[in-house]
C-alpha cells in the first residue's frame, strides 16, 4: 500500500521487525514491496522539504527505542521518457492480467524533468517500483548519511553501456 502513489488514511500503529541485523541504517527499503522507511532526522528532511508530497507514519522498529517512520510519495507522474531509457520490458501480453500495460522493469531509466509537475518526491505511472526524489532531496538526505540506499540519475543523457 505504501507504493501505490497516493493519500492514505492513517494506518494506526505500525511495526517493523528487522530480518537481518546489521549495520542500522537512516533510510531504507524494506520488505517484499521495497517500503521506505526512514529515520527522524530523514522524516524531517521529507517534511521540510517536499511536505506536499508525502506522507509520514511513524512505524516502531523491534528492538530500537529511535523513532522511524514510512515515508509514502502521494504522487504519480507520467514522465517516463521511454525513448532515452535504456532498455525498456513490459509485461507480456496474458502472463498477469493485473499488470497490463505497465512495466516489468526499466534499464537506464530517465524521466522528462517538465513531467514532474513541480513534484520533489514522486512514484510513476505504470513503474511504481520507482521511488524519485529531486536533487534538493537527495542532496539533504547526503547529509543526513548512514543511508542504506543510492541514488541512481534518471535525467539527462542516458548513461553509456
Amino acid at each position: 500500500m505504501f507504493t501505490d502513489g497516493h493519500v492514505l488514511p492513517g494506518p494506526g500503529p505500525l511495526k517493523a521487525q528487522i530480518s537481518h541485523p546489521g549495520q542500522r541504517r537512516t533510510f531504507l527499503f524494506a520488505g517484499v514491496e521495497e517500503t521506505p522507511i526512514g529515520s527522524a532526522e530523514v522524516a524531517d528532511v521529507f517534511r521540510t522539504l517536499a511536505p506536499d508530497d508525502v506522507q509520514l507514519f511513524p512505524v516502531s522498529i523491534e528492538g530500537e527505542s529511535e523513532r522511524h517512520f514510512v515515508v509514502n510519495a502521494i504522487k504519480v507522474v507520467d514522465a517516463i521518457d521511454e525513448a532515452r531509457c535504456a532498455e525498456v520490458r513490459h509485461y507480456r501480453e496474458g502472463t498477469f492480467p493485473e499488470f497490463a500495460g505497465q512495466y516489468r522493469w526499466i534499464y537506464g531509466l530517465r524521466i522528462d524533468p517538465s513531467k514532474t509537475e513541480g513534484a520533489h518526491v514522486f512514484r510513476l505511472t505504470k513503474f511504481k517500483t520507482a521511488f524519485i526524489v529531486s536533487e534538493d532531496i537527495k542532496h539533504a538526505l547526503e547529509q543526513v548519511g548512514n543511508l542504506g540506499l543510492s541514488f541512481e540519475q534518471v535525467t539527462g543523457p542516458p548513461e553509456p553501456h
